[in-house]
This record gives structure tokens, sequence and C-alpha cells, in this order.
């Protein structure tokens, strides 16, 4: 294993990216747009994407990419979850990057990369990675069905879409119908994929690539989760520094600085199995074992750490203009994404042997 310390470079960037988002991804800018009718900030997302070439982060130089590391990929979905930013890039720099790294399509790729185009794994958020994929029929040479729970869709420009053949084919999105779902993360909304007769085109064999996508996306998401944690444990400390009763702060009383302390020793922890998880999709050592470890950890900490913050945070909490409701329900949609913790515990328990009795 190597250094799981941020390096010189990974720092730089992580402030690069926070300062992006503090001018251009404020709280209330988050919630106004949640009550809109176009929850993705595309403007947020080309700064990013083309501004500072993040999208390519996992594209080799050669295909038009940054030719860094997943390492430097969870910097910045760290500051990404720190500002519940509504941008698909775990969706399209991580998810369907991957899928296309894994199937060798170069024009495609290149085409994520450089931001121009976004991309989405019709596969169902929930998902887990070796768990058995949804496909839509091949018929004559079209596409035919419905997958629900997509992430982003409604942001895509293209789909990847895996087909009962065993394929995985790109298909356009003003191809299918995109039909928004109720979404509990307002941030990340979800949509059923509907295709009828839709075309596509083959891009190679859908069980590997999903398969390696949704293990990058399990590994990388824990990364997300730390920023989410970071973010209510920061505020929620600042807060209640700053109110006061019985004129005195609140944070002084020791039953909170008990609460407090736990959850520090909670998103420490936290920040070690997703800096581990990382490093290990980076290095492509004891992958398997590493993304699981840190996925059973980091939802039940996310939860947690939202929702202290919620109740520590008293009435101002519990108010719409507060952002503390976003970190909470991108917490809550986060456990189950990618595998909820119970899956991985599962999976964890058959790679290491520990099979319960």
């Amino acid at each position: 294993m190597t250094d799981l310390l941020y390096s010189e470079e990974e720092e730089a960037l992580r402030a690069a990216v926070r300062d992006l988002l503090t001018d251009h991804c404020d709280a209330a800018g988050v919630i106004a747009r949640t009550e809109s009718d176009a929850p993705h900030d595309l403007a947020l997302w080309k700064l990013l994407a083309e501004g500072m070439g993040l999208a390519g982060l996992l594209v080799p130089d050669a295909q038009g990419g940054q030719g860094a590391s997943h390492r430097e990929a969870a910097v910045v979905l760290e500051e990404l979850g720190r500002a519940v930013a509504p941008v698909p890039y775990l969706t399209s720099a991580v998810v369907a990057t991957e899928a296309l790294l894994a199937c060798g399509d170069e024009e495609l790729l290149g085409r994520l990369a450089s931001g121009r185009t976004i991309g989405a794994l019709a596969v169902g958020l929930h998902a887990a990675p070796g768990a058995a994929l949804k496909a839509v029929r091949l018929e004559n040479g079209t596409l035919h069905g419905e997958l629900t729970g997509i992430a982003d869709a409604a942001a895509a420009d293209v789909l990847l879409v895996p087909a009962d053949d065993g394929g995985l084919y790109a298909v356009a999105a003003d191809t299918v119908t995109v039909t928004p779902q109720t979404s509990l993360d307002l941030t990340r909304p979800l949509a059923t994929v509907t295709l009828d007769g839709a075309p596509g085109r083959r891009i190679g064999d859908a069980e590997p690539a999903v398969r390696r996508a949704l293990r990058a996306a399990a590994g990388l998401l824990a990364s997300e989760q730390l920023g989410v944690a970071d973010w209510a444990l920061t505020e929620t400390v600042r807060y209640l520094k700053e109110r006061k009763q019985f004129n005195r702060p609140v944070g002084g009383f020791q039953a909170l600085k008990h609460r407090l302390a736990q959850l520090w020793l909670e998103v420490v922890n936290l920040r070690a199995a997703a800096r581990a998880a990382a490093d290990a999709l980076a290095s492509g050592e004891d992958t398997d074992v590493t993304v699981a470890v840190a996925q059973a950890y980091a939802a039940p900490v996310a939860v947690h750490a939202a929702e202290e913050a919620l109740q520590l945070h008293a009435g101002i909490g519990m108010t719409w203009e507060h952002p503390i409701h976003l970190y909470l329900k991108r917490a809550k949609a986060d456990s189950i994404a990618y595998g909820t913790a119970g899956a991985h515990r599962e999976a964890l328990a058959e790679l290491v042997d520990l099979r319960a009795p």
C-alpha cells in the first residue's frame, strides 16, 4: 500500500476545486435549483469539466484526458460532496468513463473527457458491483425496454445501455424517453429511461464493463460520503461554538462534546477507509476487499453525521432555507447507491472466506 496521506498536488487540486465551488455553488443557489425544473447546474459542470479538465481525470493522456488516478478523482468527489454540487461528475466522469475504458471506445471516451458530452450508465443507482444486470431487448438491431433509477439521465447526452445479447450499447439520449422519478436526493435526480426501437452502437461486452464501473463508483462514492460527513461535522462544531444558551456556548456542554468527539472519530476512520479505496483503485491491489470495506463503513457514518448536524442545529436545522436537509438526503441516498452497507459486508465476508454459519 502506498502513502494514503494527501500529496501536495492533491491538496492543490482540493484548494482549486473548493475555491471554484465557493464562488459558484452556494447553498442558497443549490436549494433554489432543486425547486426548479433544471436541478443540474450545467454552467458549474462546464467550469469543472472544460475549465479545469476534471471530466478527464481518469482518462489517459493519449485519449484526450488528464492521465491522473482515482486518488485525484477522490479529492474532487470529497469537495463535490462538501458542496452537494448538482453536477453529474460521479455518473459521467467516473461511472460512464470507467465503462468506456473497459470497452476501449476511444472516440466516445474522448468526448466525455472533454466535458462537452455527458454520459450515464443505464444501470439503477442501487445496483452493487457484481449484482445481476437488468438488460433491454435487442430486436432487429434496435433496443426496447425500460430501465428505472438511472441517476443523472436527464443531463446525459449519451446512455450506455446493457442489452440481452450481452453487449453494452451507446444510445443517444434524444432517441429515448427520459421520465423524472421522485427522488429523495434532489441534487442527484433519478429517471426512468424508456427505449422503444432506439438505435444503439455496440461498444463492448456489458458484464465486465459494468462490473468495473460499479466497483469504481462504490469505491469513490466513499470519498463523496466523506465530504458530506466532514461538512456536517465542521458546520456543527462552528454553530455550537457560536450558539449560546444560559449565556454559555452550547458547544461547551459536556454531553455535546462527547457526541462531537465520537463523530470526529467516525469521520477520521471514514477518511482512512475512503483514501484506502481510492488508492486501491489506482494501484489495482486488493481492490475488491478495500472497496467493500469502505462502503460497509461509509454509509452509516455519513448518515449519522448528517443526522447529528440536523439535531444539534436545533430549530434552524429543520428549516428549508438551511442546507442541512440537502446533506441528509444525499447521505441517505448514497447509503443505498451502488450497494447498501449490508450488501458490501456480505460481499466482504465472501471475499475473505468468513461466511455466516
